[in-house]
């Protein structure tokens, strides 16, 4: 996570539009693959943040199979970070912490998606709902956070930073973490062939 720290603040220090958009891909309880793009909200040394709604199809998903991969595409910088991990919810207290600091109009659209990857006969259904709650918690009232909405936490066992070269000759090293428990917190490291 110290690497990681490293290369966060040189991308996010470059303007870069949205360093901290990842690709988290999930395991479906078919088994198959699914990835999308989620924004980091936090790390430290015990991992990456992210929230959504528990009921989405990936709140699902991490149900069944709690574990996950994640790309950071920093292609202008020619640099990627990718991180294997398992993962668990947040806590109460930090999801409401982090809900309360949301803009009004994220905090109504959480409740909008109470159902989210679920079909909707159209946009005028999810606008209709919008203005209902808006007016249902007015200016002057906290909107509450909804109990199926909240974060994870990614615990990396697996990180590899690949730095991009004209000549193909790209520079990739990875760390494992020793025993696949974050508890150790023993790490190997290993360059990887182009």
């Amino acid at each position: 996570m110290e690497q990681f720290h490293i290369w966060f603040s040189q991308v996010h220090g470059s303007g870069l539009a949205e360093p901290n958009a990842m690709i988290l891909s999930t395991v479906e309880p078919s088994g198959a693959p699914r990835g999308r793009t989620v924004l980091m909200k936090g790390y430290d040394s015990s991992g990456l943040r992210f929230f959504t709604n528990y009921r989405s199809r990936k709140g699902r998903a991490l149900d069944v199979e709690p574990r996950v991969s994640v790309v950071f595409p920093w292609h202008q910088m020619a640099r990627q970070v990718m991180i294997m991990g398992g993962v668990e919810r947040l806590d109460d207290e930090e999801n409401d912490r982090y809900f309360r600091s949301r803009p009004r109009g994220s905090q109504i659209g959480a409740w909008v998606s109470e159902q989210q990857s679920s079909p909707v006969r159209g946009r005028a259904e999810l606008d209709e709902r919008y203005e209902r709650l808006s007016r249902a918690w007015p200016e002057d009232v906290e909107v509450p956070r909804p109990a199926y909405w909240g974060g994870y936490r990614v615990h990396p066992v697996e990180m590899e930073f690949w730095r991009g070269s004209p000549d193909r000759m790209h520079d990739r090293f990875r760390y494992v973490l020793v025993g696949g428990e974050p508890a150790d917190g023993t790490w190997e490291v290993e360059r990887l062939s182009p």
